[in-house]
């Protein structure tokens, strides 16, 4: 156990140098003005959400109870995140521009159509255990298009894709949380689908802005 606390420390301290200190307090600005963004789209989709459309998917999908992977998921996939960082911190830069890049491009993508909820939603029990943070944190109510739970865990995949379980295990988490999300209708199923091309997309862009971040990864 020493031994690989002994191990992390050494990871850290050969890879916090002034530049890569500097890049950490940017990304970390910039996930700030992200996270504001985000604030503004969500209030903004919620107060101009309008009907329900129909969906080929949703209209013949049972509408089933997977609160757990929608509330309880996310924070286990935070948690998790936030582990590799303090296990691999050579990757935390990349992940946080590129984290918050994803967050203003989705912003910006929600605020486009205003789509009302579907009439078989699930209905999340605000009693579970974590609903009140993930209810703070994450959850708007017509934040539709694209599936944010669909995304993230797509680009973790992408970002750490030279960690073979990392990799495989973010793609498996990006498939039951986008499965979770049509079988709760939460989200309309282009807005799973669509999920994964734009995040691909946003990783690309990622590369070429953050380019000095994503060298120290791959």
């Amino acid at each position: 156990m020493n031994g690989f606390i002994d191990k992390i420390y050494l990871r850290h301290k050969n890879f916090w140098s002034k530049d890569n200190i500097f890049s950490l307090l940017s990304g970390s600005l910039l996930f700030s003005l992200a996270l504001l963004v985000q604030g503004y789209a969500n209030n903004y989709v919620d107060y101009t959400a309008s009907t329900p459309v129909g969906d080929i998917l949703l209209n013949n999908l049972p509408t089933i109870n997977v609160g757990f992977f929608v509330v309880q998921g996310v924070l286990i996939l935070t948690l998790i995140i936030a582990l590799l960082f303090l296990m691999f911190p050579e990757y935390i830069p990349f992940a946080i521009k590129s984290l918050a890049l994803f967050i203003i491009i989705r912003s910006f993508f929600i605020s486009l159509t205003h789509l009302g909820i579907n009439p078989n939603q699930l209905t999340l029990n605000p009693d579970s255990i974590g609903f009140n943070v993930y209810n703070f944190f994450y959850s708007a109510k017509t934040d539709f298009f694209f599936s944010g739970h669909t995304g993230v865990p797509f680009l973790f995949a992408l970002i750490f894709w030279k960690e073979k379980f990392w990799r495989y295990f973010f793609f498996i988490v990006s498939f039951i949380f986008g499965a979770s999300m049509l079988l709760a209708h939460i989200h309309y199923s282009i807005d799973v689908f669509a999920a994964p091309f734009i995040t691909y997309s946003i990783f690309v862009i990622s590369k070429y802005l953050f380019k000095s971040e994503f060298n120290q990864v791959y």
